[in-house]
């Protein structure tokens, strides 16, 4: 999400496009308004570059506007009966460039700006002069409020009105006090006003910029999140089918090789084995792969396992070498998710079983569902002398099987059995509250 300097007329990016902003006042559409905000924008990025220019430009102005007619036309306003004195052309210069040069510094030093204005303020006043660059108080007032502190600015107004006062004292004997005081009481309320209007404006359309890179750096963190996610994701499936796969592999390789000199009879079996289970890991593997794949074409893919392809599952394990009994009971859920997460659980713990009690043990794998809970367990007897595994050695199975039962409210549960072998059993919520 981004805005413009001015809040109303800038592009609004959402996920890598560009919508225009929903503004409920139809002002800010208005044709000449949104010529003025770009002109605007213009000025602020060309005042960020050489701020100079604009404190030149404004002082310029101030001159051609309030100086010049001064010089050209005397300085005695109609109405005041001649009270004003008429002081030479050297005079007027002095008086003006007192009121006039300190704006060039009116937002670096605004307060230096300001009090210089009212000295060359009083000491015309005082001298019974009228000159029109008088409004130069007003900007520095307006120009204290916008770049000041507060607290500088309750000193300014108090400087403020008692410079208004003097003048008004001055212009007492010729002029009702009070429309000369509301007079000026009125300009200085103006002139605050109107630098607090601007300064709490572009206090909130920083908040809103602040606010924006907070948004995109949020959706910017999601998306990694997400993507570490994804990968995190990819990463257990090809753990659990290149290492369960393998695993089966590298036995049935062993035990041909061992039938070869043994038994030459068996030695087609254990070489079909390895080619149905390579071709099952290939399968898996371009499964897995094909949906990091941005194909607008989705070829036609078998479906993920689940408890049903289990007795299979076994059945590839009993081929290795390792004797695995299978049971179930109870009515299994519909939940592909689920079922995945327990075929994954008992897939990785016969190949733990496989790599770590090797061919010759013995495994009882169950199944069942107790209470709205899937009770997975896998055990085996351990071949004897084989000494304990450290958990943190196990390498990322158990990792994957504790994220695998996390989704649905499992925790997984290993340890060593009293005959020496290994457990892993887990249980699957059936209805989990997952959280998105």
């Amino acid at each position: 999400m981004t805005m413009d300097a001015d809040g109303h007329n800038g592009l609004v990016t959402v996920m890598g496009g560009q919508v225009p902003p929903v503004d409920p006042d139809p002002l800010w559409r208005h044709p000449w308004v949104v010529r003025l905000s770009q002109v605007a924008r213009r000025l602020r990025r060309a005042d960020r570059t050489r701020p100079w220019v604009l404190d030149t430009l404004v002082v310029i102005g101030a001159v051609l506007l309030f100086c010049v007619p001064d010089l050209v036309r005397g300085v005695d306003p109609r109405g005041l009966g001649g009270v004003f004195m008429q002081p030479p052309r050297w005079g007027m210069i002095a008086l003006q460039a007192g009121l006039v040069l300190p704006l060039f510094v009116r937002r670096r030093a605004p307060m230096t700006a300001f009090v210089l204005t009212a000295v060359a303020f009083t000491v015309q006043w005082s001298l019974l002069v009228f000159l029109r660059a008088d409004v130069a108080l007003l900007i520095a007032l307006y120009s204290l409020t916008l770049h000041s502190s507060l607290r500088r600015l309750l000193w300014a107004c108090a400087i403020t009105i008692a410079v208004f006062a003097f003048a008004v004292v001055r212009v007492a004997p010729i002029k009702s006090v009070a429309e000369i005081a509301f007079f000026l009481v009125s300009a200085m309320t103006a002139a605050i006003a109107l630098g607090l209007v601007v300064r709490i404006r572009r206090s909130q359309l920083a908040g809103l910029r602040d606010r924006a890179a907070r948004l995109e750096i949020e959706r910017d963190q999601r998306t990694l999140l997400a993507v570490a996610g994804e990968r995190a994701r990819v990463a257990r499936e090809m753990h659990d089918i290149l290492g369960h796969n393998l695993s089966v592999i590298i036995r049935l390789a062993d035990g041909g090789a061992y039938a070869v000199r043994v038994h030459p009879e068996r030695t087609a079996e254990a070489l079909t084995l390895i080619g149905e289970t390579g071709r099952e890991a290939l399968n898996d593997l371009r499964r897995t792969l094909a949906a990091l794949r941005d194909d607008t074409v989705v070829p036609e893919l078998s479906p993920q396992p689940g408890i049903a392809d289990v007795d299979a599952l076994c059945e590839r394990f009993r081929a290795a070498g390792p004797r695995v009994s299978y049971r179930t009971a109870g009515e299994f859920p519909a939940d592909r998710g689920l079922q995945l997460a327990a075929y994954r659980i008992v897939q990785e713990a016969l190949t733990n079983t496989l790599k770590h009690a090797g061919p010759d043990t013995e495994a009882q794998v169950s199944l069942e569902v107790v209470r709205q809970q899937l009770r997975i367990r896998v055990e085996d007897t351990g071949p004897v002398g084989v000494p304990l595994v450290p958990e943190s050695a196990a390498g990322q199975g158990l990792i994957g099987m504790r994220e695998r039962a996390a989704l649905y409210g499992g925790v997984v549960r290993t340890g060593r059995t009293p005959a020496g072998g290994w457990r892993v059993q887990t249980e699957l919520d059936l209805a989990p509250q997952r959280t998105p």
